[in-house]
């Protein structure tokens, strides 16, 4: 069975009433309307009597259990239907019409409409024209209605699909664009944020860049002023200094004349005395002769042998004791300078310490702390330098005390254990550039403690010294209860005084001038060689001169320098070996291992200070002015 589709017609009418129904009604007016039909067409005379009924019809809420709730339901085959149209309206055949269950109706769709055709038993066996017709436009009005419905409600699904996409995607658009905003609101915020710290970022930079610049200019300004203050300062010491320098000077040379003047009158009376001695004996010889002249002529020849050996003896004697001292005549003269000097200001410190006051020895306490506090850094060189030159200059105390306390002190100072004799040597160096007149006091103790810096050396002489112990206390040897210190002893001590004078010539000072520099230095190895023998106590002196000074010497003079340290291994290195003493052979070894090793070539642990104190010095090329060779010496 398919669904039945009727083309439209016009209204009908019987008697009066309209069969075919609303296009408009709902179903609660078509059956209104049914029910008023029904009535109309009992109550009237022209309806004939089977199409009479006498209940009104009735839909059952579902609710009534004693009525029947079966459908109605009406079968027209698709067969009919076409013969139905090809006859006409005249030979229409009567649809067989099921039973009319008017209790309650349920209209299905067409799938359900066929599934519930049944075989039903007919209440009445024949049925007019009039109701067949119209329930069969009931029928299709119903059948209309529902595909109107369903088209409606498809029709409205589709829209409401329609409209929930159309929503769904304009909110996706809509979430989309908003996301799209935020993220270029972000991006716009993010990039202000950066303009702004960029221009803080610039801003706070000018702000330091100004205050720095500012900073440096202040900077400069107090510099420029401290550099200033500090020119005057200098320039007032220099005219200071230069003040005491010439009033130095002119006392120097008062006293130089005043000595030369003793020394002629003294050379005078000795020259007086000498001439009135060789009168007298000119005398007593000749008075003698003419004594002798009176005796008998004949002497025993015994007494004549005797006498001749006595004047060979003497001579002998007298040519020993002109071997006794080993030194350049220079160097004696410039040890005996300053040995002079120093007397002259110990003389005069004692006449000092009478006359004055207050007590000096806790200058000196000081003086002695601020040395035994030097060590290999340059800011504690400086400090204890200006310490010391400070104590020179206070006005309490008299300054020539405290330079030969400070000459005596640094000197005894090497001697201790874990004494830094470079160091030392800059404060010598700084002390000195400004007290020049200590450097002479300094050596003159160098001299006084140890012989080998002047450098010279004793021998000994029966008929020089009473007897050894004399020898060794011109030596330098110590005593001690009586008794004289051993060899070992007195060659460490030895080794400490040549150190600290080695360090002393080679240190360079960057505007500071050394007064007893490598120029001295150079002098010194020179007379050292030139005059002094080999054996212990030069072998001794000469090693230690040579491992503090020898890297400095060989830089400034290279290649003359070179051909020293030749003639100290072919000549005194022999010389040692010669002599034949066990106690050499570590002091030969040393000396020869420093030259085989080249240690002149590396610079001494403990020469550059910790702050690079030492200033770079030029190597001239050429030979020094004070070198020359002349038969193998040097002078």
């Amino acid at each position: 069975m398919g669904v039945i589709k009727l083309e439209p017609r016009c209204a009908q009418r019987i008697d009066g009433m309209a069969i075919d129904p609303e296009p408009n009604w709902k179903f609660d007016s078509l059956l209104s309307e049914l029910n008023s039909l029904e009535t109309k067409l009992s109550s009237s005379t022209n309806v004939p009597a089977p199409f009479a009924k006498s209940w009104p019809r009735y839909i059952s809420n579902g609710k009534s259990s004693g009525k029947s709730c079966k459908p109605f339901i009406m079968r027209v085959s698709e067969d009919e239907i076409y013969d139905t149209e090809s006859e006409g309206e005249e030979d229409r055949s009567l649809v067989a019409a099921t039973r009319f269950n008017c209790d309650a109706i349920y209209l299905s769709s067409d799938s359900d409409d066929e599934s519930t055709f049944k075989d039903q038993s007919f209440l009445m066996d024949e049925v007019q024209i009039v109701e067949g017709a119209l329930c069969e436009l009931a029928h299709e009005h119903h059948l209309e209605d529902k595909e109107e419905i369903r088209n409606k409600i498809s029709a409205l699904e589709t829209d409401l699909r329609s409209g929930s996409e159309k929503s769904t995607s304009a909110l996706t658009q809509v979430e989309k664009y908003r996301e799209a905003r935020n993220e270029m609101d972000r991006k716009l915020d993010t990039q202000y944020q950066r303009k702004i710290a960029e221009a803080l970022d610039n801003h706070l930079t000018a702000v330091q860049r100004d205050h720095e610049l500012r900073s440096q200019i202040e900077e400069r300004k107090i510099r420029s002023d401290a550099a200033y203050e500090e020119a005057k300062r200098r320039e007032k010491a220099l005219q200071e200094e230069k003040i005491r320098q010439e009033k130095s000077k002119a006392e120097s040379e008062a006293r130089l004349r005043a000595e030369e003047a003793i020394r002629a009158a003294l050379e005078a009376e000795r020259r007086a005395a000498l001439e009135a001695e060789r009168r007298a004996v000119k005398e007593t010889a000749e008075r003698q002769a003419i004594e002798t002249s009176t005796r008998v002529a004949a002497r025993p020849a015994q007494e004549e042998d005797a006498g001749r050996q006595m004047n060979a003896n003497s001579a002998k004697k007298s040519q020993s004791a002109s071997n006794v001292l080993w030194a350049a005549e220079s160097a004696l003269n410039l040890e005996q300078a300053r040995i002079q000097k120093l007397k002259e200001v110990d003389e005069g410190n004692q006449a000092l310490r009478l006359t004055y006051n207050k007590d000096l020895s806790s200058y000196e306490k000081l003086i002695g702390r601020l040395i035994r506090q030097i060590s290999g850094s340059t800011e504690v060189v400086r400090e204890k330098s200006r310490e010391i030159i400070k104590i020179f200059n206070d006005r309490h105390c008299p300054q020539s005390v405290m330079v030969a306390a400070f000459a005596k002190l640094v000197v005894s100072r090497c001697t201790s254990p874990n004494t830094d004799a470079f160091a030392c040597g800059h404060v010598i160096v700084l002390v000195t550039s400004q007290v020049p007149h200590a450097m002479d006091l300094l050596l003159a103790e160098f001299h006084r403690a140890c012989i080998y810096t002047v450098p010279k050396h004793i021998t000994y002489s029966e008929s020089a010294f009473e007897c050894e112990e004399a020898y060794y206390q011109a030596l330098g040897y110590r005593v001690s209860d009586g008794k004289l210190e051993s060899t070992k002893d007195y060659l460490t001590r030895l080794a400490s005084y040549m150190e600290l004078y080695g360090a002393l010539i080679q240190t360079e000072v960057q505007g500071v001038q050394n007064t007893h520099g490598l120029k001295e230095g150079w002098a010194w190895i020179a007379r050292f060689l030139n005059t002094l023998p080999a054996n212990r106590y030069t072998a001794v002196a000469l090693s230690a001169f040579l491992k503090m000074a020898g890297f400095a010497l060989f830089r400034k003079y290279k290649s003359q320098f070179m051909k020293v340290l030749s003639n100290i291994s072919n000549n005194f290195l022999q010389e040692l070996k010669a002599c034949e003493d066990p106690g050499l052979n570590a002091t030969i070894l040393e000396i020869q291992s420093y030259l085989e090793d080249k240690r002149f070539l590396k610079e001494p642990v403990g020469r550059a200070l910790q702050s690079s104190l030492l200033s770079t010095v030029s190597i001239p090329e050429g030979p020094d002015p004070d070198y020359h060779r002349s038969s193998g010496r040097y002078y």
